[in-house]
């Protein structure tokens, strides 16, 4: 388990926290994370994004049109190569698919769409853009990827944009916190969460300059290049008192076990034994196409990469694998084999965690979205 450290809220540990204090918890003890394909397209798109709105145009004329596209594509080439060497070096991780490249380039190209609309120049394509429409949006940026933090330290966060939204006469009347998000768009309105985490942006930007003006929060969707506001009254106070609660123990804090916490997506369930006892006692464990599991592995043949795996049960609260006795064939490809070898290579023996398996066929198989870790549940003592 990790060192403690100096501690600072953000809007994400906040939400963690709210699904479940363990999960929190354990998300804050140093343990491998894990990388994954959409958030390293994000960061790509981010990053590039932030180039063209720091990029120095001193050198181009004015009127030069035709360059956006071409330097867009090397900013964001440049970022996906870099994306890609960490992901890389990252030990959990699926398959870096450079198929999603295409995506990544539609994704900047909302951002784009979404840049023009913001300087009231919604019908001209990135094609068409000159360096002195460029420049005039440059003008209103006030920062980019700036981090935010009240004065106590206590609550922080990262802001992706913000800009200066300016009346006919050049007078700013309002900032306007613009979040830039990758992924699905709303179907009407954000998520609470995303709320959340804008209100909050706008109330530490406040805090922080009780003499601005208005400040407006929005998110900004690349997939259909819609801008989301965010509205209503201060969360800091809420915010505070969850400071106060999200302080780190030195023992693990209480688990919420259910379906949006152990029943969803959670990066720490390999040292977690309550998603595993409140999957059995609700009915689920092994259920779904795609499923996890602990297993013992029999009779794993390393050039095949097929083996058998005894289903285990918790024989506790505390999570210690019970063998059932129930076998199935079980094959391993990819990542997941490699991680299974990496595994194997440390002398591992006893129960293993496998995330996210396929299950819904005769073999089972673990490929390269999959976990495949030490069984290492922490208790609640």
């Amino acid at each position: 388990m990790g060192e403690q450290r100096e501690h600072t809220l953000s809007p994400s540990a906040w939400n963690r926290f709210e699904t479940c204090p363990r999960m929190y918890w354990l998300s804050r003890q140093k343990l491998p994370r894990k990388a994954g394909m959409a958030a390293s397209l994000g960061t790509a798109v981010h990053a590039s994004v932030e180039d063209l709105l720091q990029i120095d145009l001193s050198k181009r004329d004015d009127d030069q049109t035709r360059w956006l596209p071409d330097v867009a594509e090397i900013f964001l080439k440049k970022r996906w190569e870099e994306e890609k060497e960490i992901f890389h070096k990252t030990p959990r991780r699926p398959m870096w698919k450079e198929k999603e490249y295409d995506k990544a380039k539609r994704m900047q190209r909302g951002a784009i769409k979404l840049l023009l609309e913001f300087v009231n120049s919604p019908h001209i394509t990135p094609l068409n853009v000159s360096v002195e429409l460029w420049k005039k949006l440059q003008s209103r940026v006030i920062a980019v990827e700036g981090e935010l933090r009240t004065s106590d330290n206590k609550l922080m966060g990262r802001l992706d944009m913000l800009f200066a939204d300016v009346d006919e006469s050049g007078e700013v009347h309002s900032w306007i916190v613009a979040d830039l998000k990758t992924g699905r768009a709303p179907e009407v309105e954000l998520k609470k969460e995303v709320q959340r985490q804008l209100l909050l942006y706008r109330d530490i930007l406040q805090s922080n300059n009780p003499n601005s003006p208005p400040i407006i929060t929005e998110g900004w969707y690349t997939e259909n290049a819609t801008r989301y506001p965010a509205q209503g009254p201060p969360v800091i106070d809420d915010a505070l008192k969850a400071w106060d609660l999200t302080q780190l123990t030195t023992t693990p804090m209480k688990a919420t076990p259910g379906p949006d916490s152990c029943g969803g997506f959670c990066d720490w369930k390999a040292w977690c034994p309550h998603w595993w006892t409140w999957r059995l006692e609700s009915g689920t464990l092994g259920s779904g196409d795609f499923s996890d599991s602990v297993i013992l592995l029999h009779h794993y043949d390393d050039n095949l990469g097929t083996g058998v795996a005894e289903i285990c049960e918790p024989a506790d609260a505390n999570g210690r694998a019970m063998p059932t006795g129930l076998q199935v064939p079980i094959s391993f490809d990819g990542q997941g084999k490699e991680a299974l070898e990496e595994l194997i290579s440390k002398s591992h023996q006893g129960p293993i965690f496998i995330g996210g398996a396929m299950t819904n066929r005769e073999t089972w198989r673990v490929g390269h979205w999959c976990d495949v870790l030490p069984w290492s549940p922490i208790s609640d003592v």
